[in-house]
């Protein structure tokens, strides 16, 4: 994507978690999308970071035992 890379993957919060770190693969990540998976009702997953970020450890913040897809564009 450009000059960009774009690393995408699964996340789950289980046994009541609200979310944790994700390594994305990326030195920065600059964007980073989520789908969740299941019902429609809740809260959208946030990003407990601000952007531009390192990449290693970007952590996310969910509703209890949410999972669901990430995208993330950087370098």
């Amino acid at each position: 994507m450009g000059r960009c890379r774009v690393n995408r993957g699964t996340f789950e919060s289980d046994s009541g978690s609200t979310g944790g770190d994700i390594e994305t693969g990326l030195e920065v990540v600059e964007f980073m999308a989520f789908s969740c998976e299941g019902p429609a009702v809740g809260n959208y997953p946030g990003i407990n970071e601000t952007l531009p970020c390192a990449g290693n450890a970007v952590t996310i913040v969910t509703d209890s035992d949410e999972t669901g897809t990430w995208m993330a564009i950087g370098r």
